[in-house]
Parts: structure tokens; C-alpha cells; sequence
């Protein structure tokens, strides 16, 4: 079992969350960017996985993480999502987090997930760690999408562009 620092993940979620503030404090005062007032709503989404741009084309990376996931949509800044999918190394993976996205920019959301992911072999050999990745959606109707970025770690996760598409039930 990977033995992780609470003081260490701790200063990563108050700096991630001092960034996120920061921003939205400057998209309401700078810029192309607005700030999104967060309402209650209900949407539910599902998606197929993930399609994953890897910048490390020397490795046997598995590209088309397809899946299943969920999206629960209770404000129009906020959701949880949960889901699986074949990952990078071609090993089943599963995730859960906060999906948090305070900013436009034109018809595009801005924000980030934070979680947590299992699966990954060479990652706390294969068990649950915690992620905060930046996303980028754009939706219209009944139909989006999510660009994720994941950077890399060491030689145990590689750096990729996920885009996600996704379809809302309800």
C-alpha cells in the first residue's frame, strides 16, 4: 500500500484550490473570462471513455480507453462523476471525483476534476491515488464533451490530451 503525505496532499488541494479562486477573481475583472454563478440543476450524463493524445509515442500506449462513465450535474458549476475504462497500460481503471468548473470562455466550461483513480500498474502498484486534472467542456443540447489533461509522472503515468464525449439522459 503507497504511503501518502497528508500534509503534502493537503498543500496540493489548499494551492489548486488558491489557483481556482484566484482565477475566478480575475475572470471577473479581466479578460475574455466570465464567471459562472453557480444555480441548482439536474443533469445526468453518460460517456463511452475516453479517446487519449499520449505524447509518448515510443510506449505501447493504449489510446482508445473506452468504458463506461457517469456525470451528476447538481449546479452549473458542479458535478460528481464515476465511471471505468481500459486505461493507458491496458489495465481496467476506475475513477470518482468533483468536477468543478467556475469559467466560460465563450461557450466553453473551464475548471477541473478532483479525485481519485485506480489501475495503474506501475502507480501505487495499481491501487487508488488522488488526481486533480484540468478540463475543458463544451456542451449544446444533449451532446458534449471533455478535454482532459493529465500530466505525467515519472515512468509510472504518461502525459496525455483525453477528450471525452458524453450524452445527457435527463
Amino acid at each position: 500500500m503507497p504511503k501518502f503525505s497528508f500534509p503534502c496532499l493537503l498543500l496540493k488541494i489548499i494551492c489548486i484550490s488558491m489557483i481556482s479562486i484566484s482565477a475566478a477573481i480575475a475572470a471577473e475583472n479581466l479578460g475574455p473570462f466570465s464567471y459562472i454563478a453557480p444555480k441548482p440543476i439536474k443533469e445526468f450524463w453518460i460517456n463511452p471513455g475516453f479517446y487519449s493524445y499520449h505524447f509518448n509515442k515510443d510506449r505501447n500506449l493504449n489510446n482508445n480507453n473506452l468504458g463506461l462513465g457517469a456525470e451528476y450535474r447538481y449546479s452549473t458549476t458542479s458535478s460528481i462523476v464515476a465511471g471505468g475504462f481500459h486505461n493507458s497500460d491496458w489495465k481496467t481503471s476506475y475513477y470518482a471525483g468533483w468536477d468543478w468548473q467556475p469559467l466560460e470562455l465563450g461557450p466553453v466550461r473551464l475548471g477541473g476534476v478532483i479525485g481519485g483513480i485506480n489501475g495503474y500498474p506501475k502507480a501505487f502498484h495499481g491501487s487508488w491515488f488522488p488526481a486533480a486534472l484540468p478540463q475543458a467542456s463544451y456542451e449544446y443540447k444533449n451532446i458534449g464533451a471533455n478535454i482532459i489533461f493529465t500530466p505525467g509522472y515519472k515512468d509510472r503515468l504518461y502525459a496525455a490530451f483525453s477528450f471525452q464525449v458524453k450524452i445527457k439522459i435527463y
